[in-house]
């Protein structure tokens, strides 16, 4: 890739069965006692006695208008039931009933109590909620493949834990139209009902890219033609005097670590946003924040 001019520094190099004693009889423990349970037969409690366990159920509950329109939406999402307080079809958000048309799953309308029972304490969930399959996550190639000179941005989140943060992020990606976000694959949230409901929907529109080493897939993003520029309030440039045109991965700290070292040092160019009278935003704010700059810059 051919350096370019910015205000931050130029890129970085890349770096069986138990023993017995004599006489068939088992060892031993302490005071002539055998080791170990006893066996259920001694306890009154067969295996034919026992009631079998139900079978845990599988999926994942999404809740709220946003993100169960977007579940429904996403040809890639699997939809396995759909619980709402409202009395018949017609009662439905007309997003919702158009979303339905497509879908063949069955829909069961059910007082409140019911669909709390289903979901965490304090969930907003505006009387619905659509049990669903997670989603086939996507490579660092497939999800930010690019063809020659084409405009991309792809946000890197460096250990960002929160969900709500996460999910925030994913809702400002997909609104300034980014190619995906990538997380760890370590020290990051799952793609939990929390996170749906920060995302807004954003988590069925734009990839969630996890990986196991960050470094690596930056110097992935960078063999792939994408700048990489760092957000770091101790930059010597704003992120407005920075080269951005062409493909950018926009890099992120952790809420309150900021960039670990080799982060930053996959880096091409370090850049920081005009902040006043605050020592920084929240992450959440600074990648809507950045991403509004790179769209405005073009």
């Amino acid at each position: 890739m051919d350096k370019r001019k910015s205000g931050g520094r130029g890129p970085a190099q890349k770096s069986g069965s138990p023993s017995r004693a004599p006489g068939g009889k088992p060892p031993s423990g302490p005071k002539g006692k055998p080791p170990g349970k006893p066996r259920p037969e001694a306890r009154g409690d067969t295996r034919a006695e026992r009631a079998p366990r139900p079978p845990k159920e599988g999926g994942l509950w999404l809740y709220g208008q946003h993100p169960v329109v977007a579940a429904l939406g996403n040809a890639a999402r699997r939809c396995l039931r759909l619980v709402t307080t409202a009395a018949d079809e017609d009662e439905l958000p007309s997003a919702v009933r158009r979303a339905l048309e497509a879908r063949d799953i069955p829909v069961e309308y059910a007082d409140r109590d019911v669909i709390e029972r289903l979901l965490p304490p304090g969930s907003v969930h505006q009387g619905l909620a659509l049990k669903v399959e997670p989603l086939e996550e996507l490579s660092l190639d497939e999800a930010c493949a690019r063809d020659e000179g084409e405009r991309a941005i792809v946000v890197v989140l460096d250990q960002v834990t929160d969900p709500h943060n996460v999910g925030a992020i994913l809702r400002s990606a997909a609104a300034f139209g980014a190619r995906a976000v990538v997380v760890t694959d370590r020290h990051a949230p799952g793609a939990t009902a929390v996170m749906a409901k920060s995302a807004s929907g954003a988590l069925d529109v734009i990839p969630l890219v996890r990986v196991v080493n960050l470094a690596r897939a930056l110097d992935e993003l960078g063999e792939m033609g994408y700048w990489r520029v760092a957000l770091d309030a101790d930059a010597p440039a704003t992120l407005a005097q920075t080269d951005t045109t062409g493909a950018v991965a926009l890099v992120l700290g952790a809420e309150g670590l900021g960039l670990r070292r080799l982060t930053r040092e996959r880096c091409d160019t370090i850049a920081k946003l005009p902040i006043g009278g605050m020592e920084s935003l929240n992450v959440s704010n600074a990648a809507a924040v950045a991403l509004y700059e790179l769209v405005r810059k073009g």
